[in-house]
């Protein structure tokens, strides 16, 4: 399984990884919000994709943190 997979990688990465995979995140869906907003984004759900993504970072950065 796919989600499985990245969890694990999250799991593997330390803390500044985990900080700087957040930020690549979360401009990646900046850019997807403006593409949807000019009526650019072919496929919609790639936002709610990485939304996901920038939540399993955070739990792991809060893990890490516990």
């Amino acid at each position: 399984m796919k989600t499985t997979n990245f969890v694990k990688d999250l799991r593997a990465m330390s803390a500044e990884e985990l900080n700087a995979k957040l930020k690549e995140l979360k401009e990646e869906l900046f850019r997807l919000r403006f593409q949807h907003a000019i009526n650019q984004l072919d496929n919609p759900q790639k936002i709610v994709e990485v939304k996901k993504n920038i939540a399993r970072v955070m739990t792991v950065l809060s893990e890490k943190n516990a």
